[in-house]
């Protein structure tokens, strides 16, 4: 199919509340090509999910794909290439954690968000079955996240703390050097 330009913050359709999927359209030539172009956006951009907005399309689709451990991301639960359709998350356990973010559509920058870490998400799949699954988690962490998307939101917005907003290179170089997903410490006093 084709790899479609990932629009970035700023841009309206980011700040919309996404139009729910019509379930009879499901199935469509034109779903399987949006459902193909978004595969190949988000495998072409190397992130790990992609929502509908990110492209331009106001709807309620996202799809995430979470690579086993021992990848960028740390040690977690392998997610297989899924289509999330119309998504609803309930929040199972206030308990938070938080980890650094990353966005396609908010490129060279990370921000360290906290969120719930057991979550139900109940959608619609590409084959037109509804289906539910609980994320615990840095997947609870990615669901939320690519959710998000779906209802005008970015990480950016969620952040508690601004100075908790990096450059992805100082975060590669002052942050991450420990490879800890956590909150980064104060500077010292000079």
């Amino acid at each position: 199919m084709a790899v479609r330009d990932i629009v970035r913050m700023g841009h309206p359709v980011l700040r919309k509340n996404a139009i729910a999927y019509p379930r009879e359209k499901i199935g469509a030539p034109a779903f399987a090509t949006l459902i193909a172009d978004m595969k190949d956006t988000m495998a072409n951009a190397g992130g790990i999910g992609l929502a509908a907005p990110q492209i331009n399309e106001s709807v309620q689709i996202a799809v995430i794909e979470v690579p086993a451990s021992g990848s960028r991301y740390g040690d977690h639960e392998a997610l297989p290439f899924a289509v999330y359709i119309n998504p609803v998350v309930t929040v199972l356990d206030a308990e938070t954690a938080g980890y650094w973010e990353g966005c396609l559509s908010v490129p060279g920058l990370m921000g360290y968000v906290e969120r719930p870490q057991h979550v139900r998400i109940d959608y619609i799949d590409e084959y037109n079955q509804a289906k539910s699954l609980v994320a615990q988690g840095f997947t609870a962490t990615v669901f939320q996240h690519e959710l998000d998307h779906l209802i005008g939101r970015l990480y950016v917005d969620r952040l508690a703390d601004t100075t908790q907003l990096a450059y992805v290179e100082e975060y590669a170089a002052f942050i991450a050097q420990d490879g800890s997903t956590e909150r980064a410490s104060d500077p010292p006093d000079e």
